[in-house]
């Protein structure tokens, strides 16, 4: 209700999203028949089912690379081109892949998918961190967790629009699927006509470009008329704290100490957030409803439910996350993950001696998306945006963001040989990332709510020196902003 006395911010939130983490989580599979039939057409010859496997896992996997070369240069891209234009020229990656997708069946050509695959990978690296950053610095500070639970609901939006656009109904036949594929095109037009009439960041104009009158215009056009003068005290403070340092690199925040602290907490977070188990069940819910004992004609049905949870689930955390707080949810959400993940392990083991027991299993994947989209999934996001300073942000998102396409690749080349060795007891391995998680949090990581990088670096100083009293807390601010001068 708070968001409506910010129009522009709302449109903001839509228009960034649309462009930036739905085009990340429109993930698809692809249909292997055309790399056979490229190879009949081209060499006359038929490839073995194991051959056609591994050109097909390196298409999927080719997605991730490219995610990664796009984190690796967000940073750079994200100080010099500004948020705004960095998520307007990125829509050229989404488009030239959506090109080659949409004519590789009539090209034969199974290479232009590896190659649109990469270039979407890519599109959907820059915009993971350019639609984080672009939404963080422009929603007002009671509004900044809602704004990034929105950066989680737009992957599970676009999860489940590829589900849903993907069954055999939609796009998902011999003939329609090119435009299945080449559907992030769509999107990409979308943002390209919609994001020039949004203005750019304020924190960037003001931290980055020094530009106060840019600053002070883009704040009215984002939030109208209301009384913005605390958030422009607040970033001229940090402002102050920077002494034109400038931006960090990857490996000076590495070893700044004076924000270790944040670095260890986005390390943990990211790399659960791929190894607790989720990425899992969506790259094989298939496989995974059909071991819990779900029929073969229920199957595509089940998938589109799982994504459909998420996305609902998403939707409840943006409405609660302000008045519960970030640090609880998302210790409660890995929490119970947890204990979901022991529950399904359990009734995988009684699957075959009891008749009723595989749909509870599927009861319990459900309350694994549930508790994970409730907590980890719309927090962990916008985390580089809110723990780091403005000279730290974008170094802070490369780091978290290249964790996240490093994990997502691992997972999905190990994944198989996972299963196909432990079978149902691989979910253990996810059950002790989101247990080490869950009390990380807990014990190590200060509430984030309507507090400035600044304050929680503070909150970051108390948690870990207990020797140090309230008292010092302006002191400790002092020493803090000292440190990151005189790097």
């Amino acid at each position: 209700i708070a968001g409506l006395n910010y129009p522009v911010v709302v449109a903001a939130i839509f228009v960034s999203g649309i462009g930036g983490t739905f085009q990340y989580g429109f993930c698809i599979s692809f249909i292997k028949e055309l790399v056979n039939q490229t190879c009949l057409h081209r060499y006359g010859v038929s490839l073995e089912h194991w051959q056609v496997s591994l050109i097909w896992s390196f298409t999927l996997s080719v997605f991730c690379m490219g995610g990664l070369v796009g984190s690796l240069v967000a940073g750079h891209l994200l100080s010099t081109l500004g948020r705004s234009k960095c998520l307007l020229l990125n829509n050229f990656a989404a488009l030239f892949g959506s090109a080659l997708m949409l004519f590789s069946q009539t090209a034969m050509s199974f290479e232009m998918i590896m190659v649109g695959r990469f270039l979407y990978g890519l599109n959907a690296g820059v915009g993971l961190s350019a639609h984080s950053m672009y939404l963080i610095e422009c929603a007002p500070k009671r509004l900044r967790g809602m704004a990034g639970v929105t950066i989680a609901t737009f992957v599970s939006l676009g999860k489940f629009c590829g589900q849903l656009l993907g069954i055999s109904e939609l796009l998902g036949t011999e003939d329609s699927w090119p435009w299945l594929l080449g559907f992030n095109g769509f999107t990409a037009l979308l943002q390209l006509s919609t994001l020039p009439f949004l203005p750019e960041s304020p924190n960037f104009l003001l931290l980055e470009r020094g530009d106060e009158q840019a600053c002070d215009d883009a704040l009215k056009k984002l939030w109208g008329n209301k009384n913005y003068s605390n958030e422009i005290e607040e970033m001229l403070k940090e402002k102050a704290a920077q002494q034109d340092v400038g931006s960090f690199s990857v490996m000076e925040i590495i070893k700044n100490q004076t924000v270790r602290w944040q670095l260890l907490t986005i390390v943990v977070t990211f790399v659960t957030l791929q190894l607790c188990g989720i990425n899992a069940v969506y790259f094989y819910s298939f496989d995974v409803f059909r071991a819990a004992g779900i029929q073969e004609h229920q199957l595509r049905y089940s998938a589109l439910g799982t994504g459909l949870c998420e996305f609902f689930t998403s939707l409840a955390c943006f409405l609660i996350v302000e008045s519960t707080g970030k640090k609880v949810l998302m210790y409660r959400g890995y929490m119970g993950m947890s204990a979901t993940l022991v529950l399904l392990i359990i009734t995988l083991y009684l699957q075959t001696y009891v008749s009723w027991i595989p749909y509870c299993s599927m009861i319990f994947i459900f309350m694994f998306i549930f508790f994970f989209s409730s907590g980890p999934a719309g927090v962990t996001a916008a985390l580089p945006g809110e723990l780091f300073t403005q000279s730290f942000k974008a170094a802070g998102f490369t780091i978290s963001c290249s964790l996240n396409w490093l994990g997502l690749f691992l997972l999905g080349m190990l994944f198989p040989i996972m299963v196909e060795n432990l079978d149902y007891f691989c979910f253990l391995i996810f059950l002790f990332f989101c247990t080490v998680c869950g009390l990380f949090v807990r014990f190590n990581v200060p509430e984030t709510k309507n507090r400035t990088a600044l304050e929680i670096a503070t909150e970051f100083q108390k948690i870990h020196c207990k020797s140090q009293t309230k008292d010092l807390a302006a002191n400790e601010l002092k020493e803090i902003k000292t440190c990151e001068t005189k790097f």
